[in-house]
């Protein structure tokens, strides 16, 4: 996948998969045997002998693994994309020296054979290796937050051995811990977690020379608080007040005083100033600081807001993130509580969602979650998924796989200037054909002429020639694809 610009990632066996983060009983240190490229290429993975850590299609999904069986069908539509999962060595090696690595090679090796690339977050959790009391746990897994090692170099030696073992895989970036503003993921400081990051940088870059240190993805929430912050500090009060309110548009409230609703400069900084807000600010500093000085090689969003908040996170992004540091979304999704959209208009938002956000130069996006998990915590669907629990398609999950057919081996080129004020959208050309992703950027239609051989129609339906030689453009996202240039496609827009 090729972008411009600086801005531009069963059955029963399955079941145990998801024992490597509920730790489990036995198994080999000894890494497994590479795999031969001819066995990572899959069907409609794109450029034949594709290995698995080439990344040729922005659009990917993160899923349960204990569910592999029904949604296995489906991810298979999305090779060349990327994923992650996120692992802990508290419950890899529960007790010191008794390291058990059978549930993530099961999922390395499915990953290779779907031809999407993994990601690994390296997490530490709270047990013997750092000493203390869990003060948070989350899910069936009990999963912890993660505090200090108390002994860095047995880190480091753990860090190794999954560099070593999952390189083979085609493993190549390795995130350290996971949105760690948040104290149920994270109990130290900035500071130790910046040393943290340093160590662990070490490491993998003495490992593996080809890997890359990925951030620990602050949250969609302190991202956002980030973009208002740096306006209010420019002395750009409106325009933070606005970025606020669109960012924020589906979260006042869900997390009491912490995101309020805010009309005003007082207000907008009584919200930037709470504990919770402060501290968030605090880790987005230190991770912006680890990016400077490149002890981390790519940044990781996370965002989960109204597509409207694309714009303020990407204008953000552009001023913090230093020149040719890549940018990733490991976690997007759409979070709504109680929503009450409709599954048409649902999916048309996760369009817009993902298209603003590889247009604008992210490489590498993750909707999470890939169904929705009708046994979840808060019992409701907060986290709009693709698929139905039990692997069916949602009109989101056809629209995000035609996508991905689009975009894969493809090179994402930005709309040209003189339509940006009329439509919004994306292009993939490949070859001497061109994919478009429209929608108007207004509640007026947009007439596209007529395109010699072109053809259009509803993202994830089939592509007929358009009525009358136009494509009208409305709200709602459209796919057009001609054998012509972008910017002859749309010269004379109306």
């Amino acid at each position: 996948m090729t972008r411009p610009g600086r801005l531009r990632a069963v059955g029963t066996a399955v079941a145990a998969t998801l024992l490597l983060t509920a730790g489990c009983t036995a198994g080999g240190d000894d890494p497994p045997p590479a795999a031969t490229p001819s066995a990572t290429a899959a069907p409609g993975a794109g450029t034949p002998g594709r290995t698995a850590d080439q990344v040729s299609n922005p659009f990917g999904a993160h899923w349960d693994w204990s569910r592999y069986q029904q949604f296995e069908p489906y991810l298979r539509r999305l090779a060349g994309s990327a994923t992650y999962e996120e692992i802990s060595w508290c419950e890899i090696e529960r007790t010191s020296g008794q390291v058990d690595w059978t549930g993530l090679d099961e999922i390395a090796s499915r990953s290779r054979e779907l031809g999407i690339t993994l990601h690994l977050k390296i997490r530490t959790g709270v047990c013997w290796a750092t000493g203390g009391t869990a003060r948070y746990t989350r899910g069936t897994a009990n999963k912890t937050e993660s505090a200090m090692p108390t002994d860095l170099g047995a880190y480091q030696r753990f860090v190794r051995s999954v560099v070593q073992r999952y390189g083979p895989y085609g493993v190549r970036e390795y995130a350290i811990e996971n949105e760690v503003n948040a104290p149920s993921y994270w109990a130290g400081s900035p500071e130790e977690y910046a040393r943290l990051v340093r160590a662990a940088a070490e490491t993998i870059r003495a490992t593996d020379p080809k890997a890359r240190v990925v951030d620990s993805g602050i949250s969609s929430v302190a991202y956002g608080m980030g973009v208002a912050d740096r306006l209010v500090r420019a002395g750009r009060v409106p325009e933070a007040i606005a970025a606020y309110q669109a960012y924020f548009q589906r979260r006042v409230g869900t997390r009491g005083q912490q995101i309020p609703a805010v009309t005003g400069e007082a207000q907008l900084r009584r919200a930037l100033g709470t504990e919770t807000n402060s501290r968030s600010l605090r880790f987005l500093a230190v991770t912006e600081s680890l990016l400077t000085d490149r002890t981390v090689d790519v940044r990781q969003v996370h965002f989960y807001e109204h597509f409207s908040g694309v714009a303020p996170l990407l204008d953000y992004l552009r001023a913090t993130t230093p020149p040719g540091v890549p940018i990733q979304a490991w976690e997007v999704g759409q979070f709504w509580r109680d929503g009450d959209g409709d599954p048409a208009s649902r999916a048309a938002e996760m369009v817009k969602t993902v298209t603003l956000l590889v247009a604008g130069g992210i490489g590498e996006i993750s909707w999470l979650p890939l169904a929705y998990n009708p046994n979840n915590a808060a019992g409701s669907e907060v986290r709009y998924g693709l698929l139905d629990p039990d692997g069916a398609e949602r009109d989101a999950g056809r629209m995000l796989a035609a996508l991905a057919d689009a975009a894969r081996d493809a090179t994402v080129t930005p709309l040209p200037a003189p339509v940006a004020g009329r439509l919004h959208g994306v292009a993939f050309v490949r070859g001497g054909s061109s994919t478009l992703v429209l929608w108007s950027a207004s509640n007026t239609p947009v007439t596209v002429p007529a395109t010699p051989g072109g053809r259009t129609g509803a993202v994830g339906s089939p592509l007929g020639a358009a009525g009358g030689g136009t494509t009208t453009v409305t709200d709602v996202p459209v796919l057009l694809r001609a054998d012509q240039p972008v910017d002859r496609i749309l010269a004379t827009v109306r």
